[in-house]
């Protein structure tokens, strides 16, 4: 029985992201995924936004998630990598913001 990991984006920031949009790609050393882009809109401080499920076909890849959004009238943007096989149970911890508990991105 697989378990189902799902991709959210956290704000712990104490203001909106303004205009959040998600790019999501991965690859190992011979295989990609498509490229996908999520709009997310306004993500309110203290709260999470669910980007995308991570099928266990992926797991095994490099999974990288580029976050762009405005705030205080500056754009910003950010790489998150989940490195090959880092997504698994033994590594999930309490996530802020969302009483659950999974794995966070570097």
């Amino acid at each position: 029985m697989a378990q189902n990991w799902f991709v959210y984006l956290i704000n712990d920031w104490d203001q909106v992201l303004q205009t959040t949009l998600v790019m999501s790609r991965g690859n190992d050393s011979d295989r990609k995924t498509s490229t996908l882009r999520h709009g997310l809109n306004d993500v309110a401080p203290g709260t999470s936004a669910k980007i995308e499920l991570l099928p266990d076909e992926v797991l095994g890849f490099t999974n990288e998630y580029l976050l762009t959004f405005f705030a205080d009238g500056k754009l910003y943007d950010k790489t998150f990598v989940f490195e090959p096989y880092s997504v698994k149970e033994e590594l999930a911890q309490e996530l802020p913001v969302m009483e659950e508990s999974g794995v966070m991105a570097k």
